[in-house]
């Protein structure tokens, strides 16, 4: 036995018992809300594109998307001044016309840190910058709470900072959910070890939650395994997330990397196009995989900050500010750009570089959660402390 997996599965489990009252027999009414966090901070002027922007244009020579038109490779028109990415024709911009995608412009958080680490942090505590910052105490933590929620879970290897805090949440990776790093033998070793000890339960419970997934997800991974399902990557771990929240979960949190592009990031076709075709065809196929529950799902996507505005001398981007977060869902009011927006030109770039930020972070998913729970201003406070949500009426 690895005494390195050991250690993992140890610290890990105790966040796990509360999961175990979660197997209710099929689905609930209920909304349900998935946060996906891009990490690596995304460019998101070649996702949503500026294409009313002849400072773009200049900004981007290598790497900038066409404008729309009838070529494969162009922008696909979302309105007058902004077009989507072309690899998402046919998974986000299908939803884009049943008004289930809106996308927020210019938001993000005031953190100038420009760090990976510090601004994923930052975003996931939820504190204002400045104050005191409890690393043990989420924001989704606290959304948990004031929910009064046992059916919340991370589809992450470790429990991530946006979930820690008083509530015990479940996490599990279901990529590599077929190549547990303790086997079943090693799971009642280490369970007849604390037996009678005070991590006892906590323990027994925690590998009873592993083995409920792992059994949950069997069929699927049989059929995968004859071509029932062709796509890698983030689409076949989004269909499994799919099947938990349909039936057993309501609010669950999944990050995905792989997003800085400092060098060789491409524009039509190449590296971010690929990430951003994968991202795509993940979230259709978890809108698809929800079946009816669709209607009562809200899925966000965010990242730690945007990229530089102009390209560098690698034909890539560094890291940025204001970004643009994605709202989906089945019952969304989308099909527009929402929020506080400028145009995009060299006078409203923040430090000559950047987008910035107009839209916080905490303001808009407070007003979504005012939205989907009807979370009142106590409420919300206990989530942001000190914010004052806005509401873009997404929901």
């Amino acid at each position: 036995m690895n005494r390195r997996d050991v250690i993992k599965a140890l610290v890990a489990l105790p966040t796990l018992p509360m999961a175990v009252k979660l197997y209710a027999s099929g689905p609930v009414q209920r909304p349900r809300f998935l946060l996906v966090f891009l990490r690596g901070g995304y460019d998101c002027a070649n996702l949503l594109v500026p294409v009313s922007s002849s400072f773009y244009y200049e900004s981007r020579p290598n790497i900038a998307i066409a404008k729309p038109s009838a070529e494969a490779t162009s922008a696909l028109s979302l309105d007058a001044n902004w077009g989507l990415h072309p690899v998402l024709r046919d998974s986000i911009y299908p939803l884009w016309s049943a008004s289930q995608v809106a996308f927020v412009p210019f938001a993000g958080t005031d953190d100038l840190t420009r760090s990976h680490f510090e601004t994923q942090d930052s975003i996931e505590l939820g504190h204002a910058l400045g104050g005191v910052r409890n690393f043990q105490s989420g924001f989704l933590n606290r959304l948990a709470g004031v929910l009064n929620s046992t059916e919340a879970i991370a589809f992450t290897d470790q429990l991530p900072v946006v979930f820690r805090g008083s509530k015990q949440i479940p996490n599990m990776a279901l990529r590599s959910i077929g190549k547990p790093a303790i086997d079943t033998r090693q799971s009642a070793i280490i369970a007849a070890m604390y037996r009678g000890t005070p991590l006892g339960v906590p323990v027994s419970e925690g590998f009873a939650v592993r083995d409920d997934v792992a059994r949950e997800m069997a069929a699927e991974m049989d059929a995968a395994s004859r071509n029932a399902i062709t796509a890698k990557g983030f689409e076949l771990e989004a269909r499994r997330i799919a099947k938990l929240m349909r039936d057993k979960y309501a609010l669950g949190f999944v990050d995905i990397g792989g997003w800085d592009t400092h060098v060789g990031e491409g524009g039509a076709t190449g590296y971010l196009a690929g990430r951003l075709d994968e991202l795509g065809r993940g979230l259709a196929a978890f809108a698809d995989e929800l079946g009816p529950q669709w209607e009562n799902t809200t899925v966000v996507v965010m990242s730690e900050f945007g990229r530089t505005f102009r390209e560098n001398g690698n034909r890539g981007t560094d890291h940025g500010h204001g970004s643009v977060y994605w709202v989906l869902g089945g019952s969304l009011r989308g099909g527009r750009i929402a929020g506080e927006q400028v145009r995009a030109e060299a006078a409203s770039l923040f430090q000559n570089r950047d987008f910035p930020v107009l839209n916080e972070y905490r303001r808009v998913l407070g007003g979504l959660f005012a939205r989907i729970y009807g979370a009142n201003g106590p409420q919300l406070e206990q989530v942001f402390p000190g914010v004052q949500p806005v509401d873009l009426a997404l929901v």
